[in-house]
């Protein structure tokens, strides 16, 4: 059965080298998601690309085909990331997806269709409605939220609604810099040392069983949350689109195995037990089904 759902790329929310991430979306350009986002939306002081580099990709994507969408960061904490702000607001040619509320505002002031942002923890439908009327035309909803909520969030008629269907999870946010902290350095000072993890530093428990990951000022899931053996759940609910978030090995890979279970080339369980095989970290989707995030996957 064909599940007509379009897949989108998440921003990139691990810190990788210029050359790396330049050739990544290079890629890009050929894998089979509708919609790409783009920007940091983690960490200020990351600096390998800056938003000329970052519109200079969306063009390129732009013309292969990809909707484009610029993320804004989730913790605003200086002028300069208000100045950084606005400058995206002001891009011109592409959407925003705004990850608090200084940025809804300024989208609204600005007259703008906006994304609402996982990061708002959008949970009642008073809130859904009103970002709405103040111009959002999609919604990503906590990836705390269980299925069975979202089958029952009346979406106005003019939102579509994206799921957070692949990657870690992302948590928490904090002014102070987990990385660092991690190699006794001060935030101010980091060496930016996130560059080192790619996918995230893990955190065990004492017992030695996989938690968490840290990624700078974010915190993540130690598993990696999958849907791609529920996708047959989707049919009859407001889901729109898929989000896979970004990562360094295998995403193409990722791409095309959600591709094909989309499509129906691939059973549940054929695709569960082929993505395994790229992921970085063990599966979860507790979440999904309304217990604790962390439990594995079963198919």
């Amino acid at each position: 059965m064909t599940i007509a759902i379009k897949l989108t790329l998440g921003s990139l929310l691990y810190y990788w080298p210029r050359q790396t991430v330049l050739s990544f979306y290079q890629q890009v350009e050929n894998w089979a998601v509708d919609t790409v986002y783009l920007g940091e939306t983690v960490c200020s002081r990351r600096h390998e690309l800056r938003l000329d580099d970052w519109l200079g990709i969306a063009e390129r994507l732009n013309s292969a085909g990809k909707e484009v969408v610029l993320a804004t960061q989730t913790l605003i904490e200086s002028e300069s990331d208000l100045k950084a702000l606005r400058k995206i607001v002001d891009n011109g040619p592409f959407r925003v997806e705004a990850n608090e509320f200084g940025a809804v505002r300024l989208l609204f002031e600005e007259g703008m269709p906006f994304v609402a942002g996982s990061a708002l923890n959008v949970y009642n439908p008073d809130t859904l409605a009103l970002l709405a009327s103040w111009g959002a035309v999609r919604w990503i909803p906590p990836v705390e939220m269980p299925r069975t909520m979202l089958a029952a969030m009346p979406v106005p008629a003019t939102m579509e609604t994206e799921v957070f269907a692949y990657g870690r999870l992302p948590l928490a946010f904090s002014s102070r810099c987990f990385t660092a902290r991690h190699y006794n350095l001060q935030k101010d000072a980091c060496q930016f040392r996130c560059i080192d993890h790619p996918d995230g530093l893990a955190m065990n428990t004492r017992e030695g069983e996989g938690f968490l990951a840290i990624n700078g000022t974010q915190t993540q899931s130690g598993k990696v949350h999958s849907l791609v053996h529920h996708l047959g759940e989707l049919v009859g609910t407001p889901v729109t689109a898929l989000r896979l978030s970004p990562q360094r090995q295998g995403m193409a890979e990722v791409v095309a195995t959600f591709r094909a279970a989309l499509d129906g080339e691939l059973p549940a369980a054929q695709a569960a037990t082929q993505l395994a095989t790229y992921l970085p970290a063990p599966a979860c989707d507790g979440y999904w089904l309304g217990t604790a995030g962390l439990n594995p996957i079963t198919v």
